[in-house]
């Protein structure tokens, strides 16, 4: 993160309606009309500066969606400022945490199931990257097994990962003699550009899931924008779980392995 976007991220932060917006699109991804709702004695148009600010700070990420504009939290800055501030020595232990919950959360779906609803979440994410579009995408891609740290395998078992990045193509998680699971089928291509996937991501049961990376040159960098989108029989905590999950992958281990290659 260059000074110039931490001093950005700092101004958006630095309005209370601002942090407050951010605590709304936390819970969903809202349009302008929604979130000026929610402040009655705020004028539209103040509103609608106050998105803009945020939008400079990398912080809310504009998506059409019909003919309505919504605006979803892109918490990735964020992770990359308490990086910075709080520091290295933090991070491992951080991250060992993260990974220690979400295999606890794994295990314990399975005894909630009777907890279940019928829900629907979707997560956009945006993350600059030093490097060129076909860097990235090949990273993304062919070298996923590199970066990609979340595993299927049981506990004490190796995996191996595969990438086909081409239609019909799978991502793969393998150990063992003909044991693994599917993180993902290819469904979409146009390299370096985009790459649809289909892919359940540890969610189990009845789940409608599918992600997107899309690729954009942008001041001598690249810019990668997920999409993930899920709907099913969906446990409450999941959302939550994989929007940590993606910016640590992608934020982190993706973004350090390809700036450092």
């Amino acid at each position: 993160m260059t000074e110039e976007e931490l001093s950005s991220l700092f101004k958006a932060l630095g309005h209370p309606i601002r942090r407050n917006i951010l605590d709304i699109l936390k819970q969903s991804p809202k349009t302008t009309g929604e979130l000026n709702g929610n402040f009655p004695d705020v004028t539209r148009y103040a509103i609608m500066k106050h998105l803009k600010i945020l939008e400079e700070g990398n912080l809310v990420l504009i998506k059409r969606e019909g003919k309505y504009r919504k605006n979803y939290l892109n918490a990735v800055p964020l992770q990359e400022m308490h990086r910075r501030w709080v520091g290295k020595y933090m991070e491992a232990n951080v991250n060992s945490l993260l990974n220690l919950r979400s295999v606890a959360e794994n295990r314990k779906g399975e005894e909630n199931m009777d907890t279940e609803q019928s829900r629907a979440f979707q997560i956009e994410q945006e993350i600059k990257i030093k490097a060129s579009r076909e860097e990235v995408f090949h990273a993304l891609t062919t070298n996923a097994e590199n970066w990609w740290e979340f595993r299927l395998a049981p506990e004490g078992m190796k995996s191996q990962f595969t990438f086909d990045p081409v239609p019909g193509g799978q991502f793969i998680e393998k150990w063992g003699d003909n044991k693994g699971a599917v993180w993902g089928n290819v469904y979409y291509v146009n390299a370096p550009e985009e790459i649809r996937i289909h892919g359940h991501l540890g969610m189990q049961g009845a789940v409608n899931s599918s992600y997107t990376y899309r690729l954009e040159e942008k001041d001598g960098a690249t810019l990668l924008r997920l999409s993930h989108s899920a709907s099913g029989i969906i446990q409450e905590e999941w959302e939550e779980k994989h929007s940590e999950g993606w910016k640590y992958l992608l934020g982190t281990r993706l973004k350090n392995y390809v700036e450092n290659m």
